[in-house]
């Protein structure tokens, strides 16, 4: 067969498209398969992290659904976010507009590699179907309690009149207009992840065996359980008078109360209730203030990696173990979000406090002492024994954290607590290309949802988008409504969802028939016939956001009554980047590949098999152009060799020992193909060895002559190869076998049995020949034989002693 591959790969995508070969069954009696690759951003065009991610996912589909299964294979868009305003801005284009542009090229792209999705499952998260039941559920979880308003401090670009998001943030200035960002506090929508935090951590020991620890760990990490002493620095009296009364104390968190005798200062965070105050009433120095309101401009992420700032507030709390004075600083490292924007600090043994006090020339006070020496030079941050800590000096670090809780906890001045890194999801985005927040301000009855029955809450299509502001809030009627309540004046919420809300819960969407999608979000038998996904695959710098994210949705959603799993993905494969020249593709390195390029000259089962073979899934694949010719060049060979084949409806049979040597290797190759292919599909998804597999069984095919074993090794081999090289597998199995070999294909052991087996023959342990001799052999005749090919060794030698090791070697040992 000449190898023509666009022009059977045209007509194969056509059979697929017409016969709609990949939708999944109704019959929920069937076993099932649900994989399920992250859903792209729709950004223009693919590129290479795509195929990678696209070819693993449909490869495993394939396999699933030729052996049997029932199998969703879906795609869709995470349609919504910024990147779409930002074109609208550059480009003068709705967004709307240059969003569904780019489903449809890109649609067309993906269909290229013809990857095995459901067409009728596809949907875009913007579109107003979805946002409908996307607002359902929000205001469902609302009533239940799990959606609040605050106000919150977020990067506030004045000149563009719009809240930024960190990645928008360089150096303290807005990407777009480079002026100053401010920090201001705004109010905002926030989903109740604390409440889940404790589950989302037992959790994740359900999903030790089929996730990568290294998501699971950045998880743990991110929610950050920890256990310690929370208690209050009561604030001296002449800093009370200071701050006209307003304020008694504040409290800390700290998770090392047996370092509390080595307290030499506390930290507020800049925007603490305390230094507004002082701010203000002007009760600091104008430099100082100017010092602090250039703190707060300043977002998290970057105060984390700049150097240890602070000032002085001029006020104190006392110890509530010593009753000595500890001064209050203001520092940039400490933030509002976290252990109320309040920290007791201990420079001896935090390497943070210790940085912070060299600088400022604060008091560093030893209170453990540790195998290593305490000289002041560095914090010791290890436990150890307790030393300057009055009543608990002696004792170890362990101990000493025991005991100071049940002091605080007995003198009702503190109390042992559990707490968590992970902070509430603020969902509220002041953008136009996202869903609206269904919510109502009515100048009466408050904030209320929208009507259920009023849903979708839809984006306004006659918007004029040039990046200052809220588009939402500025148009002339949109927000304009009525109460659902009392039926008066109101206004709508002009916030839209953060596009990580979408994200959340499509993968339960897809499991419902589109004909029931009108009436509800996903249907629950169906949901619970497809759930959990069996195979998830993305990259890894997903592992916190939605993945989390994901999982808490799933837990919410189960309590909502929606579904009865408690976990959206049972295994996930997070695949590595694909890198040219040593480092990740991109436009502005100059060194990307354009896919649509690769497969107009390859074809796409070239673009395929390259990519599956370069690397194992789960590692970095480096581009190779002469790879890729490597690639072509064997499929091309596979397609010409199919000519020793003989057309047949049904595996050939054959007499196993009746072959040749050659013809028997060739089977066996064969087979230990079709082994590897089994072992590959239970999770490891080395697709890499696979392959291995099948080009050294085309080899040995090659080096025998037996058209039987030819027709049983394609057979065979089109079968493994058509997850990785679909449209030539389903050519030639289909002009050869009538694609009867699209089936699961027994394994025959007969074929690992050995006729011969090679002895390796050592003289004194060292190996002097080797020879090839029957299984059946006496241990006489070996040993005869095995002499008999080392001769020249054991002349003018008394034989001592004959080792025989069957399979193994004989060993003669002489002097």
């Amino acid at each position: 067969m000449q190898y023509n591959p666009l022009e059977l790969e045209t007509k194969w995508q056509t059979t697929w498209d017409q016969t709609n070969a990949f939708e999944p069954s109704a019959d929920f009696t069937k076993a099932k398969k649900y994989i399920l690759s992250m859903f792209p951003y729709p950004s223009g065009r693919i590129h290479m992290g795509h195929v990678r991610n696209y070819t693993i996912g449909d490869a495993i589909a394939r396999h699933h659904r030729k052996n049997g299964f029932n199998v969703l294979h879906p795609i869709g868009w995470d349609s919504f976010g910024m990147p779409a305003e930002n074109a609208a801005i550059k480009h003068g284009v709705h967004p709307k507009k240059w969003t569904y542009e780019n489903i449809d090229y890109m649609r067309k792209e993906l269909a290229s590699l013809g990857l095995s999705f459901s067409k009728k499952r596809e949907f875009a998260a913007s579109d107003v179907l979805y946002t409908k039941h996307e607002q359902r559920i929000f205001i469902e979880m609302f009533n239940k309690g799990l959606v609040y308003q605050k106000s919150a401090t977020l990067n506030w670009c004045n000149t563009c009149q719009t809240v930024l998001a960190n990645e928008q943030v360089e150096e303290g200035c807005c990407w777009r207009c480079d002026n100053p960002v401010e920090q201001r506090l705004l109010p905002g929508y926030y989903l109740k992840i604390t409440q889940y935090a404790q589950e989302l951590l037992d959790d994740c020991e359900k999903l030790r065996e089929g996730w990568p620890s290294q998501v699971l760990t950045m998880q743990e990490n991110w929610i950050g359980r920890s256990e310690g002493l929370e208690f209050s620095f009561t604030l001296s009296d002449d800093s009370r008078a200071k701050l006209d009364h307003q304020f008694d104390s504040y409290k800390v968190f700290t998770t090392r109360p047996d370092t509390i005798y080595g307290v030499s200062y506390s930290a507020l965070a800049p925007e603490h209730p305390i230094v507004k105050h002082l701010i203000s009433h002007k009760l600091l120095s104008e430099a100082k203030i100017a010092q602090i309101k250039k703190m707060q401009s300043v977002g998290a992420r970057e105060r984390a990696q700049a150097a240890k700032e602070g000032v002085s507030l001029e006020i104190d709390v006392i110890h509530p173990l010593t009753g000595q004075n500890v001064p209050v600083w203001v520092a940039n490292f400490v933030l509002i979000e976290y252990g109320g924007g309040a920290v007791m600090a201990v420079p001896a043994h935090d390497e943070r406090d210790f940085e912070f006090a060299k600088k400022y020339d604060l008091a560093i006070i030893q209170s453990i002492e540790t195998p290593s020496p305490f000289d002041g030079s560095a914090a010791t941050t290890e436990y150890g024994t307790l030393v300057n800590s009055g009543e608990f000096s002696g004792l170890t670090s362990k101990s000493a954290q025991k005991a100071i809780i049940a002091h605080f906890e007995a003198q009702k001045i503190g109390t042992k607590v559990i707490n968590y890194k992970l902070r509430d999801w603020g969902i509220s985005r002041q953008r136009y290309w996202g869903a609206p927040i269904p919510m109502i301000h009515c100048p009466k009855c408050g904030l209320v949802p929208e009507k259920i029955e009023n849903l979708p809450v839809a984006l306004p299509d006659d918007v004029e988008i040039k990046g200052e502001g809220n588009p939402l809030d500025k148009h002339p009627m949109w927000k304009h409504t009525k109460c659902p309540t009392c039926n008066g004046a109101a206004t709508r919420e002009t916030d839209t969802m953060d596009t990580f809300f979408q994200s959340s819960w499509y993968f339960l969407r897809y499991t419902t028939d589109p004909s029931l999608w009108n009436d509800v979000p996903f249907d629950k038998t169906s949901a619970n016939y497809w759930m959990n996904v069996d195979q998830y695959v993305g990259g890894i710098e997903h592992a916190i956001l939605h993945l989390l994210y994901s999982r808490f949705f799933t837990k919410v959603l189960r309590d909502l009554g929606y579904v009865n799993c408690d976990e959206p993905f049972a295994n996930l494969l997070t695949q590595g980047m694909v890198l040219k020249d040593g480092s990740k593709m991109s436009k502005s390195k100059g060194n990307t590949v354009d896919p649509d390029a690769i497969i107009k000259t390859y074809g796409a089962d070239t673009a395929r098999l390259f990519i599956l073979f370069a690397a194992p899934p789960q590692k970095e694949l480096e581009w190779n152009d002469s790879a890729v010719e490597g690639a072509f060049r064997f499929l091309k060979r596979f397609a010409q060799k199919s000519e020793n084949c003989f057309t047949c409806k049904t595996i050939p049979s054959i007499e196993h020992s009746s072959l040749c040597k050659e013809s028997k290797y060739a089977r066996k190759k064969v087979y230990e193909a079709l082994k590897k292919s089994n072992e590959i599909y239970e999770g490891s998804y080395t697709f890499n060895t696979l392959i291995a597999a099948c080009m050294e069984a085309l080899n040995a095919l090659g080096d025998q002559n037996d058209p039987a074993v030819w027709s049983e090794g394609y057979f065979i081999l089109l079968n493994l190869l058509e997850p990785i090289v679909p449209h030539l597998c389903w050519e030639m199995s289909e002009s050869l076998f009538g694609r009867a070999n699209l089936v699961p294909i027994a394994i025959k052991e007969e074929v690992f049995v050995e006729d011969s087996m090679i002895l390796a023959v050592t003289v004194n342990g060292k190996k002097r020949s080797e020879i090839e001799v029957e299984t059946s052999i006496s241990k006489e005749e070996a040993l005869r034989l095995g002499k008999q090919s080392v001769t020249k060794w054991l002349e003018g030698c008394e034989l001592l002693k004959e080792i025989y090791v069957p399979n193994k070697l004989i060993n003669l040992v002489v002097k």
